[in-house]
């Protein structure tokens, strides 16, 4: 576990805490203080990314100028596409599953964290049968 990510545990753990102190009137003023952090953290997360990637796609372009190669064309809808998409949902969706998951349990108990999961699931899996779809994995006709 990456130190931000330990931070975020421990906001959790405050939140909650701070939750059965003062009970379910500030229930709501409590959440959004925590998903204003969880949101932060993940903005800084994709900001790093992107300016990894940037770095490393004007890397790409400088060398493959000065041998003579074209640079790969970008996807017309200016989304990433395969792999970096699909980790990138994976991991938003599995830190915004700690909060969810714990106000899930604390409204609905286990029922209400099943559904929570079914749903981040659910997400993950359309996004995975999308890209498959989009590449053609699944249309393959024999003649």
């Amino acid at each position: 576990m990456s130190g931000a990510d330990h931070e975020l545990r421990k906001e959790l753990d405050a939140t909650l805490q701070t939750r059965r102190e003062l009970g379910p009137d500030y229930e709501n003023e409590l959440l959004d203080s925590f998903l204003e952090k969880v949101e932060q953290r993940l903005d800084t997360v994709v900001d790093k990314q992107v300016r990894r990637r940037m770095a490393e796609e004007q890397m790409v372009a400088a060398r493959g100028s000065s041998v003579g190669t074209a640079p790969q064309p970008q996807p017309a809808s200016g989304l990433p596409d395969g792999l970096g998409a699909r980790l990138g949902l994976a991991v938003a969706s599995l830190v915004l599953a700690i909060p969810l998951s714990a106000i899930a349990v604390a409204n609905a108990g286990l029922t209400g964290l099943v559904t929570c999961w079914a749903g981040i699931v659910a997400v993950n899996g359309l996004q995975a049968s999308r890209s498959w779809f989009s590449r053609g994995g699944g249309t393959r006709t024999s003649d």
